[in-house]
């Protein structure tokens, strides 16, 4: 992550916002550019100051966090979406995902994993809670999908790129695991990307899921 990474804070509590701000800005790694309280301003404000990364609740008035991050992901910008919420993750986590979000955080643990998170989505990776493969293998495990097809296209080892980004590895970890240098296994997601006709790396957790790449922790 680079240093001075914008920030979008969306929330419809101020104080909640207030909270996160001082505790973001205090990293020194962090700017806050912006605040919404509202999923319509949110998209406003991500195209008046295209935040590297937007921390979105879900439950504001009008038009929800979820309905928001459709519309930034529509936008095809570079910002992530982060989402923290007090939603479980049993209840809004495949949405999120498929609503093109690259990560998924508790309120009740934002003390402790924010910055974390912010700083995997901020590289373009997937952050994911520990839970999370189990519950979205239970969406998508019996669906049936000929985005197999694809997958033929790729070879064993970007099978295996594209299985350990999707379980949340990064690119220095995954290298760690197969004996690669992480930019060899950023080229190899390029070329994944390119192959399947995909633009995100939440795209790619979604595609991982369909093909049956992840297994259930």
């Amino acid at each position: 992550m680079s240093e001075g990474t914008k920030i979008l804070l969306v929330d419809d509590h101020a104080m909640f916002r207030a909270g996160i701000r001082a505790l973001l800005e205090a990293d020194g790694r962090m700017t806050v550019v912006g605040e919404a309280s509202s999923g319509d301003e949110a998209v406003d404000r991500v195209r008046q100051l295209k935040p590297d990364v937007v921390v979105m609740d879900l439950s504001m008035p009008g038009s929800n966090g979820l309905e928001a991050t459709r519309r930034i992901a529509a936008l095809e910008l570079d910002t992530k979406v982060l989402v923290l919420t007090v939603h479980a993750e049993e209840e809004y986590l495949v949405p999120v995902v498929e609503a093109g979000a690259s990560g998924y955080l508790t309120k009740t643990s934002a003390d402790t994993d924010l910055i974390e998170a912010i700083r995997v989505v901020a590289r373009g990776e997937v952050y994911l809670p520990p839970k999370a493969t189990t519950l979205l293998l239970q969406r998508y495990k019996a669906s049936e999908t000929d985005e197999g097809a694809g997958l033929h296209d790729l070879s064993t080892r970007e099978q295996e790129v594209l299985a350990l980004t999707a379980e949340g590895y990064s690119s220095r970890e995954i290298g760690k695991k197969l004996f690669i240098s992480p930019k060899t296994v950023d080229t190899y997601r390029s070329r994944i990307m390119d192959k399947l006709g995909l633009n995100h790396r939440s795209e790619l957790v979604r595609f991982a899921l369909r093909v049956g790449l992840l297994k259930e922790m």
